[in-house]
């Protein structure tokens, strides 16, 4: 059935819920946080956890992720005009507006495609957590002193290639220290 709701949506195009990841934290080069696929996952989720409109998913979207990310109603209506008539969700009447509540297949389809939805959920969080504020000063302060060091040792008369392999080994162990803590 996953392979149903990405029928007609291709990877997701250009913008901001295109298919590349793997950059820092999971994210891709070009900013995108989801594929096609993972975005209407994303809002099979939250119409399941209560009914909504499409802008409230928007919403709700760039909420969880601290204001970092929010896809565009561009990204969104189609989607739900697609999952709504794959029967994923109902189209409920309210107003002039639509409210989306999920069904039965819907249900069906968050349970087989758990693990994606997991992971989706969790990079919404980790946005949020990128935009914890951080007081970054005596990092800064550190790898301006540390480029110093390099810089003056390496321009130095007389470094030769031991001194240089020397150097690049503390930065290596420096930088699996780092990554250990």
């Amino acid at each position: 059935m996953g392979d149903q709701i990405s029928a007609g949506f291709g990877d997701g195009g250009p913008g901001r819920g295109g298919p590349r990841r793997g950059g820092p934290g999971g994210f891709g080069r070009r900013g995108r946080v989801f594929d096609g696929t993972e975005l209407r996952l994303v809002l099979l989720k939250l119409v399941e956890e209560a009914p909504r409109h499409g802008y409230e998913l928007i919403k709700e979207i760039e909420a969880r992720s601290g204001g970092v990310y929010a896809p565009s109603p561009g990204m969104v209506y189609p989607i739900l005009t697609l999952i709504a008539d794959q029967d994923l969700v109902d189209e409920q009447a309210d107003g002039s507006r639509k409210r989306f509540a999920i069904t039965d297949a819907g249900r069906a389809l968050l349970t087989e495609e758990a693990a994606t939805v997991t992971e989706a959920m969790a990079r919404l969080e980790a946005l949020a957590k990128l935009r914890e504020p951080t007081d970054a000063a005596p990092i800064r302060r550190a790898m301006r002193n540390l480029h110093s060091a390099v810089h003056d040792r390496l321009s130095a008369d007389g470094v030769d290639r031991e001194v240089q392999l020397q150097v690049s080994a503390i930065l290596d162990e420096a930088a699996q220290r780092i990554e250990r803590l």
